[in-house]
């Protein structure tokens, strides 16, 4: 498959949302054991949005590409959708592309990007693009996530190395939490770019290869993606790390998203960081890779991959 079916996974969001309610959460009786399926019928959604059974059946069906905003706020009313699962419906029912769009060139890097990075010393920050590809990265993130600069360019995913790379698995100290939040903005990604090519292939290796990934992207959860936050680690040299992060957009490419973390003055966490920044610091290396030939220092042995 070349590219995501578009049809195909609006009926199944459709399915999964309307599986998560209960009759008795929008004030209809339930009829206990002579309910056959999880959540409302298809017959009770569609009383509830005003539309027919049939119009919403073909809906969920996949044929939805015509449908007004009208009905489909009525729907996500029905579904009681929140504001990023709304506008992921309406990606989803948006008109499918009548036909496949050239290759998206490699995101670049700007020099003054690099420079940025390379500046913010004692701040792990890197530069995350299309389906949460890795495109930029400073020392210190290289020395707290591990090398991405030692991964071949299509495995530097932080999506691929949180289901795929061990030492990512042990780093997060909620890894489960970290799992479903990647899976969710890969969600959200893919009802924008179904199209993507490099994205059908990501979501095909892993749910081949990763049981529990294959698990939450049949869920189709997507979720306002966690803008800031705390993140909390278990770095195999320096031990437990509680880092604030800040993710700030980018002006000129809405796909790109620089990730910065940082430790309160005077925790334990600062001091980590302050070890392991002496310890990876090298003038002959470069922290974050250029466009025509990526590259990064090593990160200290044993290292975990973010």
């Amino acid at each position: 498959m070349d590219q995501l079916d578009q049809r195909a996974e609006l009926g199944e969001f459709l399915r999964s949302r309307r599986a998560r309610l209960r009759p008795e959460d929008v004030g209809l009786p339930d009829y206990g054991r002579h309910r056959r399926v999880p959540g409302l019928r298809r017959e009770e959604l569609a009383q509830l949005a005003g539309v027919s059974v049939a119009y919403y059946t073909r809906m969920e069906q996949g044929h939805g590409q015509n449908v007004s905003a009208e009905v489909l706020d009525a729907i996500a009313r029905a579904l009681r959708l929140d504001g990023t699962e709304r506008e992921h419906l309406s990606h989803l029912a948006g008109p499918q592309p009548r036909k496949r769009r050239q290759a998206q060139r490699a995101q670049q890097v700007r020099p003054e990007l690099r420079t940025l990075l390379d500046a913010m010393d004692g701040v792990p920050a890197y530069l995350v693009g299309r389906r949460q590809d890795v495109i930029g990265w400073n020392r210190l993130a290289a020395a707290v996530f591990g090398d991405f600069g030692a991964l071949p360019a299509q495995e530097r995913n932080l999506v691929r190395l949180v289901f795929l790379d061990p030492a990512t698995a042990d780093l997060y100290a909620d890894w489960e939490c970290r799992a479903c939040e990647v899976v969710s903005n890969l969600r959200v990604y893919a009802g924008q770019f179904p199209d993507d090519e490099r994205l059908t292939a990501l979501v095909g290796e892993l749910s081949v290869k990763n049981e529990e990934f294959r698990r939450l992207w049949a869920a189709h959860t997507v979720a306002d993606n966690k803008i800031h936050g705390v993140k909390q680690l278990r770095h195999p040299l320096v031990g437990a790390l509680s880092l604030s992060f800040e993710t700030l957009a980018l002006p000129g490419d809405p796909a790109m998203f620089l990730v910065t973390y940082h430790a309160p003055p005077g925790s334990p966490s600062a001091d980590a960081l302050r070890l392991l920044s002496s310890w990876s610091a090298s003038p002959a290396t470069q922290a974050s890779p250029a466009p025509a030939a990526p590259s990064a220092p090593a990160a200290p042995p044993g290292t975990a991959r973010a």
